[in-house]
């Protein structure tokens, strides 16, 4: 196993990644991001987001996506958007290295938090987390805007 920082050309693989979460996560039709995105979004002069890649035999079979987000109480931050470990290798010990990397990456970083959300039903990365000693912030709410609710409310105007 081999965890180190995803490049331009693992952008493919990342993409399968991201559309074998989609189906686990019960919308197999919601990734519109293409190859080409990532590797816009993800390589430019001023990149939205950063990778670790896990690879084993060559062969990529997990991902951590991560960008810097700021807090007004806290200062920069890291957010995971995703941390994916390909179905067949879950239980081996990969998904831990990724979520140690990002850790260590916050820490390198100086930063005061890391966060991410996890779907109320994934009990097995609830509890994951918890045993790790995150926080489970019952409080708060994700809120979000789709496409069709930004054109929505921008018409409402």
């Amino acid at each position: 196993m081999n965890i180190r920082k995803g490049t331009k050309s693992d952008m493919p693989a990342v993409l399968e990644l991201i559309r074998e979460l989609a189906i686990f996560e019960k919308e197999p039709d919601a990734v519109v991001v293409t190859v080409a995105d990532l590797e816009r979004d993800g390589f430019g002069e001023q990149p939205l987001f950063y990778t670790f890649v896990a690879e084993v035999d060559t062969k990529i079979v997990g991902m951590a996506l991560y960008y810097y987000r700021y807090s007004t109480w806290k200062g920069r931050t890291i957010h995971l958007e995703d941390l994916i470990v390909n179905e067949k290798m879950r239980g081996t010990g990969l998904g831990l290295a990724l979520y140690k990397e990002i850790i260590a990456q916050g820490k390198r970083d100086g930063v005061r938090r890391i966060e991410w959300n996890v779907l109320d039903w994934n009990t097995p990365a609830i509890d994951f987390y918890e045993k790790s000693g995150a926080r489970m912030l019952t409080d708060w709410r994700v809120v979000n805007m789709d496409e069709k609710g930004i054109e929505n409310f921008l018409n409402k105007q």
